[in-house]
């Protein structure tokens, strides 16, 4: 099996939840290269991979492919001095602060002939598989309104300045989870045609903001609401879609990410995740003989291994590349004309000179 040497550029929840792990116990990736720039950490669990100070330093090594898993202020500088060093790149989503950056380091790895990736892991999501699948099934009929929420209770600030002070561009929830719903919605429904947009800090305006509400118009008079609030202490469903014939609820239920905090170690090419107790949905449809039928339902793991096989499928086997940067632009451009939307009160029309 072709071996491809990985260099994360930090060690922190990221490094050390979302990518390391995976990398590890994969068998076509090898863990080379960390960057640490005060700690050790990795010395523990990845003794055989190489400790950098510096990402600069990381780059001079035999790595093929690097992790940019720092701070959304550093995305692009990083991103931009590994393409440059001839190395094929995975950013930690958000891909950037903003469009301009995004479609600059797009345009260089197309020129350097490299891959991008932006590491959209909420794709491998028991809760987002089953939407996908229950929407693919068409019991639902022509889809009409949908509302995906991503809630949190975090009413004290985190200490995380490149989260929450609003002078950093790129820190707030909109970027940050905001990265996540808008493209679960772009994947499910495509691109809208309008979007309004309210985005602020529930906390006050010394952070930066922690609540967003955008409005996503599509034809067929489909309407698609986002939502995140970090003041939310009583879990509401994540995902609500009515369609005109029938409805689905379902519930966030993936703890991919707490069972990894926790010090699960995921398995290569089967579920590793603990199965579900009870079920997480509910689909109220009309069955085929037009009568009304009620079912709960129960997702299926999701498995963020499956973004990695993808990433090693197209180095080895030419398959599409998951979450290419040149796909993920959208994500940015909907993102800033929340933004955008927010600031002016007004709807933001898209149409091709702001797509």
């Amino acid at each position: 099996m072709q071996l491809v040497k990985v260099g994360l550029c930090a060690f922190g929840m990221s490094g050390k939840v979302f990518h390391a792990p995976f990398l590890k116990e994969h068998p076509g990736f090898f863990l080379s290269a960390v960057v640490e720039r005060n700690n050790e950490e990795s010395r523990i669990k990845y003794p055989e991979s190489t400790l950098y100070r510096s990402v600069e330093d990381m780059l001079q090594s035999d790595v093929d492919v690097v992790v940019v898993n720092t701070p959304v202020q550093t995305h692009y500088e990083y991103a931009k001095m590994a393409l440059n060093a001839g190395k094929n790149v995975i950013v930690e989503k958000p891909f950037t602060i903003n469009v301009a950056e995004a479609q600059e380091l797009v345009e260089l790895a197309n020129e350097k002939k490299l891959f991008l990736s932006v590491y959209q892991n909420r794709r491998f999501d028991r809760d987002y598989l089953q939407v996908q699948k229950i929407i693919s099934e068409g019991n639902l009929g022509n889809i009409k309104e949908v509302e995906i929420r991503f809630d949190r209770f975090r009413t004290d600030p985190s200490g995380k300045d490149h989260k929450e002070d609003p002078a950093k561009p790129g820190s707030g929830t909109l970027h940050d989870l905001g990265a996540h719903l808008i493209d679960q919605a772009v994947q499910l429904f495509g691109v809208p045609e309008k979007l309004f947009a309210d985005v602020f800090s529930m906390k006050g305006d010394a952070f930066a903001n922690d609540y967003f509400e955008i409005l996503l118009y599509y034809k067929n008079n489909l309407r698609v609401r986002l939502k995140s609030s970090v003041f939310s202490k009583e879990a509401h469903y994540a995902y609500t879609i009515h369609g005109d014939k029938g409805s689905f609820l379902q519930e966030r239920t993936d703890e991919q990410e707490n069972e990894l905090v926790a010090g699960a170690i995921p398995v290569f090419a089967e579920d590793w995740t603990k199965p579900l107790t009870e079920n997480d949905g509910i689909l109220n449809y009309l069955n085929e003989n037009a009568e009304p039928e009620r079912v709960l339902t129960k997702s299926e793991p999701g498995n963020y291994m499956n973004y990695y096989q993808q990433i090693y499928e197209h180095i080895v086997f030419e398959e599409p590349l998951p979450s290419p940067g040149a796909e993920v632009i959208i994500n940015m451009k909907l993102i800033e004309a929340a933004e955008e939307s927010s600031k002016k009160g007004q709807v933001i029309t898209f149409n091709d000179k702001n797509l």
